[in-house]
């Protein structure tokens, strides 16, 4: 059974999904912004961290070089419409798939145990 992935306003601003505790996006390939980009920009509003300040880089997580080139388009000028990829970063599990839709789960949280 596959199920409809839920995109997020035109703003591009990820939308939390409180069903599946994941947040979701869609990267614009007519856009100007790379997918890196577009990932970097999310998974840093998500964990409230400020990439100007260099707190987060995706190059501790995955080469956004070969990412962006995954994700291009074929030589013949025709989009990609199939393929993902899963990489962690700032312990947020990150999925990317070749129509746009990014998936952002939240590090999974800490079981306390009771006394």
């Amino acid at each position: 059974m596959q199920t409809e992935i839920p995109t997020s306003d035109e703003t591009n601003e990820p939308r939390y999904d409180q069903t599946n505790d994941r947040y979701v996006f869609h990267h614009d390939s007519e856009g100007t912004a790379t997918i890196t980009t577009t990932i970097v920009h999310a998974i840093a509003s998500i964990a409230e961290t400020d990439v100007s300040q260099g707190e987060f880089s995706l190059y501790d997580s995955v080469d956004p070089d070969a990412l962006d080139r995954l994700f291009r388009q074929k030589a013949d000028g025709t989009e990609r419409s199939g393929g993902h990829v899963a990489f962690t970063a700032l312990e947020h599990e990150v999925y990317v798939y070749a129509n746009g839709d990014i998936i952002v789960y939240p590090p999974a949280k800490a079981d306390t145990p009771s006394n």
